[in-house]
């Protein structure tokens, strides 16, 4: 967000509309340049503070001062004298993994770290500038600039399956089985701890924190944040940390991540959420640098995207994919798997 020098001599009349938030029912006082800085990514206090000063930014349609507290249901605008950023999707030859593909849909097996759609401070490099490379006339929704084809989305540092519609029907019929929640999806975590049971559910809804708007929490309060459901099984045991199978009932942002802190099994290397320190095991230096060395081999939260399942659009047969995993995963599993076998009694406990 850059502001120039003379803002406060700028008629608010040619101001433009950058940015409308709706505070949260659950919102506690905060200050309002504290509120924009967890919620817009890479603007400075500073920077706020400047557009404050200047009359740029708005509670309920009035200037305000830096100093002042949100409240639940304020809204807040950020206003600047230039018009919103237009940026165009640069097809880019970035390569994709792709498991399946016909004239409607294509099923693709994403690496860890490519981002799927541009935002703030990735407007290239990203599964989209290499979806419009690849093909060509891939279908939006309205409501969804710069996602060409894309029904769903995973994480930036999660891998996996997607399914992208090559098709206006297929895009159509395709977020209608997720709004509905008939599509079948699975992954594979590695988290923090043992579990006592060997399968379960995690019920709660998830919404965006309090205190820092870029992760997501759960709160007990039904009129705050979205319902949220994760089914998980235990498939293998390594003491310090389990592997688990989750399938998702909804589709929320960072579910899986925020549902296994929330029971007190944050992701393997998940920093986001707490889990790239060491939570479980000895204190041994032997144990601090093996573990040290997982994280070396596995540098992002352990989650995978196993199985995909959907009704195909035009077909109207069940389709199902599975994808291994990927290098960096199964390479910190098998460390754990030997380091298990090897662990004596006193050191499970």
């Amino acid at each position: 967000m850059t502001l120039p020098p003379d803002l406060d001599a700028i008629d608010h009349d040619e101001l433009y509309e950058h940015h409308r938030i709706i505070v949260d029912k659950g919102q506690a006082p905060l200050r309002v340049d504290k509120f924009l800085m967890n919620r817009l990514e890479g603007v400075s206090r500073n920077r706020l503070q400047q557009a404050c000063d200047a009359g740029c930014i708005l509670i309920n349609g009035k200037p305000t001062k830096s100093s002042y507290k949100v409240r639940p249901l304020d809204q807040v605008q950020v206003v600047l004298p230039e018009p919103v950023r237009e940026f165009e999707l640069i097809p880019e030859n970035i390569p994709i993994n792709i498991v399946y593909e016909d004239a409607d849909v294509v099923v693709l097996n994403k690496e860890a770290g490519l981002v799927v759609h541009p935002g703030v401070g990735n407007f290239t490099g990203t599964l989209m500038n290499a979806l419009v490379f690849h093909f060509d006339n891939l279908p939006a929704k309205a409501d969804a600039l710069h996602r060409p084809g894309l029904v769903h989305r995973i994480d930036k540092n999660t891998s996996g399956l997607m399914v992208i519609a090559k098709s206006e029907r297929a895009l159509t019929l395709l977020a209608k089985e997720f709004f509905e929640r008939t599509i079948e999806r699975k992954y594979l975590a590695l988290v923090w701890g043992d579990f006592k049971e060997d399968s379960g559910t995690i019920t709660g809804n998830i919404g965006r924190s309090l205190k820092d708007r870029r992760v997501m929490t759960v709160y007990d309060d039904p009129e705050i944040g979205k319902h949220a459901v994760t089914h998980f099984k235990v498939v293998e045991r390594f003491g310090y940390v389990t592997l688990v199978e989750c399938k998702l009932e909804t589709g929320r942002t960072h579910q899986i991540r925020v549902h296994m802190q929330h029971i007190g099994h944050p992701l393997f290397n998940d920093e986001m959420y707490g889990g790239n320190k060491i939570l479980k095991g000895t204190t041994f230096t032997k144990y601090r640098q093996f573990v040290d060395n997982c994280f070396a081999l596995l540098p992002r939260q352990a989650l995978h995207a196993a199985t995909l399942g959907f009704i195909h659009p035009a077909k109207n047969e069940r389709k199902f994919f599975e994808c291994p995993l990927p290098a960096d995963f199964s390479s910190a599993l098998e460390k754990w798997r030997n380091y298990a076998k090897h662990m004596s009694a006193p050191d499970r406990e």
